[in-house]
């Protein structure tokens, strides 16, 4: 009988174990060369200055509620075959994760019930959870002037949803083949519809971004939040713009790669901060372009005004069938995010 040490292994398992490693090391070392021209240049890496992350948790407050983790599930689709399967998978991760989510766009559900299921979710997702309805610009418009913005409230409390996000998208629906007309400015219809209601309000945009005239007005108002919805992610006017014949596309084309960034809306936002400006709105979803974890924290760091970060096609991509792909896909993020946390600082950092 081959002999022990106090772990119980043998010498010849712990050679062999060691003697694989080493192999690999050497196997793979030549494929592993990194091109100083990829270099990631957001951050220094910090080996010395922390552990590895605890299981304790740090809450991020939004809208009355803390969230587990500073990630949001951003508003999606609703209203076809996958959408029930996409939103309960969705809402499971935001319960066991402890993340918020903005529902598709609820307009259906405005007239007809043949859908509700697919956005029913609160007792999946949880009471302690952030959860928001959603309504596009030109809906709001409509509700206001022929004064029905009670159907907001109704839809609100049936979902047993915390409040509205308005998704702002008058490119989205000029270039769309069945777009509606947006007749008013979007932020006079958003500053009607505050004086209507009791509940809480998100206002995003659908992959142009906003600009800083549309930022500073946005910021002034009692919003829970604004979501970049920025350039640089899912474009629902391009998406728009290919449902179009071949001669109109070409037409639309020009616009297709207008929009801010999520990156250049946080630097203007803190410009505005450190200018002064005085803001009744202090939360930001940053969402558009963000690809992964990395994106999210350098973007979270680097704003001023406190800030949760989203994805929506990262989501859906792993949201369509089994419930455990998804659940993999979201620790893998969180784990990410906690890790980046502990060792990454910015080498430009905010300054208040």
């Amino acid at each position: 009988m081959p002999q022990t040490d106090l772990t119980g292994k043998s010498p010849t398992m712990e050679n062999s174990d060691d003697s694989t490693r080493k192999s690999d090391h050497i196997n793979l070392a030549i494929k592993s060369q990194t091109n100083i021209k990829e270099a990631d240049s957001r951050f220094y890496y910090e080996p010395m200055i922390s552990g590895f992350p605890s299981d304790s948790i740090e809450t991020t407050p939004f809208g009355g509620k803390d969230m587990k983790v500073p990630i949001w599930v951003s508003s999606m689709t609703g209203g076809h075959l996958r959408s029930g399967t996409i939103n309960r998978n969705l809402a499971m991760a935001c319960k066991e994760f402890g993340m918020g989510m903005g529902l598709g766009s609820c307009r259906m559900l405005l007239s007809e019930d043949t859908y509700f299921n697919d956005f029913n979710i609160r007792s999946i997702i949880g009471d302690e959870n952030p959860l928001f309805a959603n309504l596009g610009i030109a809906q709001i418009e409509e509700l206001i002037e022929t004064n029905q913005t009670d159907k907001i409230r109704r839809l609100i409390d049936r979902l047993q949803a915390d409040g509205l996000i308005v998704h702002v998208n008058p490119l989205q629906e000029w270039v769309q083949p069945e777009g509606n007309k947006i007749r008013n400015a979007p932020i006079d219809t958003i500053q009607k519809l505050l004086e209507k209601i009791d509940f809480q309000l998100i206002i995003k945009e659908v992959g142009q971004g906003f600009g800083p005239q549309s930022i500073r007005k946005l910021l002034q108002l009692p919003l829970t939040a604004i979501e970049f919805g920025a350039f640089g992610g899912t474009n629902f006017s391009k998406v728009e713009i290919q449902r179009n014949s071949t001669e109109r596309q070409e037409q639309l084309q020009p616009f297709v790669n207008v929009g801010v960034t999520a990156e250049e809306m946080v630097d203007i936002i803190n410009e505005m901060v450190k200018n002064g400006d005085k803001f009744k709105c202090n939360q930001l979803i940053i969402s558009g372009g963000i690809q992964n974890y990395l994106d999210g924290y350098f973007l979270i760091q680097k704003s001023i005004v406190p800030a949760i970060y989203a994805q929506a096609s990262a989501f859906l991509q792993h949201s369509h069938g089994d419930y455990a792909e998804l659940q993999q896909f979201v620790a893998a993020q969180i784990e990410g995010y906690r890790m980046a946390l502990k060792f990454l600082t910015l080498k430009n950092p905010k300054r208040s």
